[in-house]
């Protein structure tokens, strides 16, 4: 009988207010090591769900992990979706999208454009490059960007 009664404290996880501050403040470590926002809306999650557990102390511990998933899950959608409709405002909006920076620009061809495809350089770099077969050194603008491909266009002379 002894046993048993030990196999079942054992089996009982009994959980405090500050756990979950503790997991709270782990979380809020982990994202200043990986910023992104996701971790410390999790931390915050664990933080009212340890204020909640901190008023409520009979919380039952599968609620508590219910209302910590929920609040996360929450929190990391409504920052998701005001993100997405608050884009952040820069000066230099094509920095991370290296290609885009070069729709406009005109170029002379390091490789003819043959069956479509050529080659022109860009600054250090080789790009492929679309469009209409022209001959080397052949002036071209750049008028759209797939992946690392561009399209581009001949100018024609006047």
């Amino acid at each position: 009988m002894q046993r048993t009664l030990e196999k079942a404290d054992m089996n009982e996880l009994e959980v405090v207010f500050w756990n979950w501050w503790v997991l709270a403040l782990i979380l809020l470590i982990i994202e200043l090591l990986a910023p992104g926002f996701f971790f410390l809306w999790m931390a915050a999650s664990g933080l009212v769900t340890g204020l909640l557990l901190w008023l409520m102390p009979a919380l039952d511990i599968q609620l508590q992990v219910s209302i910590f998933s929920v609040l996360s899950v929450v929190a990391i959608t409504v920052w998701k979706l005001y993100g997405k409709n608050h884009p952040t405002v820069t000066d230099h909006p094509l920095l991370n999208k290296r290609g885009q920076q070069y729709i406009g620009r005109v170029f002379s061809l390091y490789q003819p454009i043959e069956n479509g495809e050529g080659k022109i350089k860009v600054d250090d770099s080789i790009w492929k490059v679309h469009g209409e077969d022209c001959d080397i050194n052949t002036r071209v603008k750049v008028v759209a960007v797939r992946g690392t491909v561009f399209d581009v266009e001949k100018i024609r002379d006047a």
